[in-house]
């Protein structure tokens, strides 16, 4: 069992920008890596997810071009870069892992075996 740990959510104000990081206890490299947000009464949304060893990217169409998922090996920790944040976008974010993940077969639908507790960012109009 790998533990996931989400720092850095808040509010902030629409048009803001935060910044969250996912560490986990393990060496990450070889990872596919995602990030997801759950708003109350909706269904869990998978947001980005990123092969790290090639450095795939995949976003969901809402946050394309305003969030951007990148990870650091020395860390072992992926960031989720929010900027342009909307009000639509307060969720729970939550993180999540999966090791050797082909990177063909590391998107948005991976199967994620690892999950985080989740942060709260709240946008404010």
């Amino acid at each position: 069992q790998v533990q996931l740990a989400e720092t850095g959510g808040g509010s902030v104000q629409a048009g803001g920008s935060l910044g969250l990081s996912c560490v986990a206890p393990t060496d990450t490299s070889r990872f596919c890596m995602g990030w997801f947000r759950q708003a109350p009464g909706k269904e869990r949304e998978a947001v980005a997810a990123l092969y790290v060893r090639g450095g795939t990217t995949w976003y969901a169409d809402s946050v394309k071009g305003r969030f951007t998922i990148s990870h650091d090996n020395a860390k072992n920790a992926m960031s989720l870069q929010m900027n342009s944040l909307k009000v639509e976008d307060t969720a729970m974010y939550i993180c999540a892992a999966k090791p050797n993940v082909p990177g063909r077969e590391c998107t948005l639908r991976t199967k994620f075996l690892y999950w985080g507790q989740g942060t709260q960012v709240t946008v404010h109009s």
